[in-house]
């Protein structure tokens, strides 16, 4: 009969992807990664990602782990990959995922906060600040200063009707309007910003959305 394997190895170009069985017991998972590790026979150093699959492990289940697999002096843990989220992460999503509409002008010095995607209807004077933690959609003029993915989504967007910010964030990326982002926006088209991959804030007319952040749309049906 052939023994179960709580810990499988593969290789990857990038380095080894540990895959530790979630059904079992943490003991015996631990005591099979602690002899593979003692068996390794590898020469340099390799990266390590480790995928505990729907166990949740506490920080110091995520600490014995990490430092069972560094008693190697060749396997050094890049990444711990888990399908499981705390009751907290959940929240937190469900709230990114919600609307919340603002109607009216917000003034110089207001400041205007959701805990999901923000709907303002209505200007942004300049010094009026908006901020979300989804992303912010702008139904006038946002001539202040708009902070989308506040707490750290790189997914959020600004949409606006005419963008003439001061200032644009999205998650911790800062874009000060200068000179040459406001040139693209000298024309009445409604137009978005959005993180690009290279790091920086892009803007870009409002149509090509759905291809940058195809995420955003939750409408099902249609053509």
């Amino acid at each position: 009969m052939t023994k179960q394997q709580y810990v499988t190895i593969k290789g990857t170009k990038d380095g080894l992807i540990l895959r530790l069985d979630d059904k079992c017991a943490y003991s015996d998972m631990i005591a099979e990664l602690r002899r593979k590790v003692e068996e390794n026979s590898l020469e340099g150093l390799a990266e390590v990602q480790v995928h505990t699959g729907n166990r949740y492990c506490h920080d110091d289940e995520l600490k014995e782990i990490m430092n069972t697999i560094h008693n190697s002096p060749h396997l050094r843990v890049s990444k711990i990959q888990s399908d499981v989220i705390t009751v907290e992460e959940c929240n937190r999503r469900i709230l990114e995922k919600q609307s919340e509409t603002y109607v009216g002008i917000v003034r110089s010095g207001q400041v205007v906060k959701a805990d999901g995607d923000l709907v303002v209807v209505g200007d942004v004077n300049p010094n009026g600040r908006v901020i979300a933690a989804g992303s912010i959609f702008i139904l006038g003029r946002l001539k202040g200063i708009a902070h989308a993915g506040a707490n750290g989504n790189v997914e959020s967007v600004i949409a606006a009707s005419w963008l003439e910010a001061t200032h644009l964030i999205i998650a911790d990326k800062m874009e000060t309007m200068t000179d040459e982002l406001t040139v693209l926006s000298e024309h009445p088209e409604m137009e978005c910003a959005y993180l690009h991959p290279n790091g920086s804030i892009a803007i870009n007319r409002l149509q090509e959305l759905r291809i940058l952040r195809p995420g955003l749309s939750s409408f099902k049906g249609g053509s």
